[in-house]
């Protein structure tokens, strides 16, 4: 039986890790302590928007808060946060076996490349495209819909049926750069919704949230443009079209953007929820992403670093802004001039 390891069991990675160890899988977990603690006194639960549900006893559930809990592990899902990608390979790298397989589910564009660069074993890429929530210790829902995205790699190498198993579908893809930046695009609103302090539904309810990421949208596909980047489909809808639809009046947008809409009422962006917890975000391998694709290219993004700065901001203030749709529509609009 394949040996899994979720490294960095925030809430995509106890999700994954939940669901996998309720199917049977030999399913470990490298977290913070207070990840471990919950999980050790509530057990595990994990829930779908369908209204599945699956609960793991404390006792089932192996949990370090060091990287020597990964040793053995024959897939190691990397779950932790961009800005720890570097430390985490440092940390893999004397622990994994030589036939072990990272798949990096995070956001963000390069993390593959730098586990690469550090880890002789087997990298892929991959993508989670669904939200999820955590609403109480040891408790975490999957708000929204989306099949896993992973790099295509030769059959049987690694043995991937444990997702199968547990009931987890995923797409294979010989190019995963084009699917992290489409999925990158959706993310652009992870900052218009942390800014909002609202649940994903509401804010994406009201036009001025949607023209704000219409135009973050906008600008980071003129630039994709301009380095010859196809975004892949992982919508209805090209990504090219998805700011129209942004735009259009509530009520229209409501009747045409139903799978968007479809979301937990209570789902936030992971960003709101750092926000919240007093954490550090991911800005900076998301919208930041955007400007620093600007400065290669020899130009700027004045709207996706104004969000960036927002986001800074916002890390440091006490209680947390909440920005109107209004309002936050004129100050994007002020720096894209």
């Amino acid at each position: 039986m394949t040996r899994i390891c979720i490294y960095g069991a925030g809430s995509i990675g106890c999700y994954l890790g939940g669901r996998l160890l309720a199917a049977g899988t030999d399913t470990r977990f490298v977290g913070r302590p207070a990840a471990g603690a919950a999980l050790r006194e509530h057990g595990l639960t994990v829930t779908h928007y369908d209204g599945r549900r699956w609960t793991v006893p404390p006792g089932s559930i192996a949990f370090a808060t060091e990287p020597e809990g990964a040793a053995g592990a024959d897939l190691v899902l990397l779950t932790v946060k961009s800005g720890g990608t570097a430390a985490a390979a440092a940390e893999l790298a004397p622990i994994l076996g030589a036939t072990a397989t990272v798949v990096s589910f995070q956001n963000g564009i390069g993390n593959g490349d730098i586990l690469r660069a550090a880890l002789k074993q087997t990298v892929l890429d991959g993508m989670v495209p669904f939200n999820v929530v955590n609403p109480a210790p040891g408790q975490f829902h999957q708000a929204s819909q989306g099949d896993l995205a992973l790099q295509a790699s030769p059959p049987g190498q690694p043995d991937l049926s444990a997702f199968a198993q547990a009931g987890l579908p995923f797409l294979r893809h010989a190019e995963m750069a084009p699917v992290q930046w489409a999925k990158l695009l959706l993310n652009l609103n992870n900052a218009v919704n942390a800014l909002a302090d609202r649940p994903l539904r509401e804010e994406l309810s009201q036009r001025d949230y949607r023209r704000c990421l219409a135009l973050a949208q906008r600008e980071a596909l003129g630039l994709l443009r301009h380095a010859g980047i196809v975004p892949a489909k992982l919508t209805p809808l090209p990504a090219s079209w998805i700011p129209i639809l942004l735009g259009l009046p509530d009520a229209i947008f409501a009747r045409l953007a139903k799978r968007m809409l479809a979301i937990d009422p209570q789902a936030r962006s992971s960003m709101s929820d750092d926000l919240a917890a007093g954490r550090a975000t991911e800005i900076d391998w998301i919208n930041g992403e955007i400007v620093r694709l600007a400065g290669r290219l020899g130009t700027s993004a004045p709207v996706n670093a104004r969000l960036c700065a927002l986001i800074r901001a916002a890390e440091k203030t006490h209680p947390r802004p909440h920005w109107t749709a209004d309002a936050l529509l004129a100050e994007l609009e002020a720096a894209a001039g």
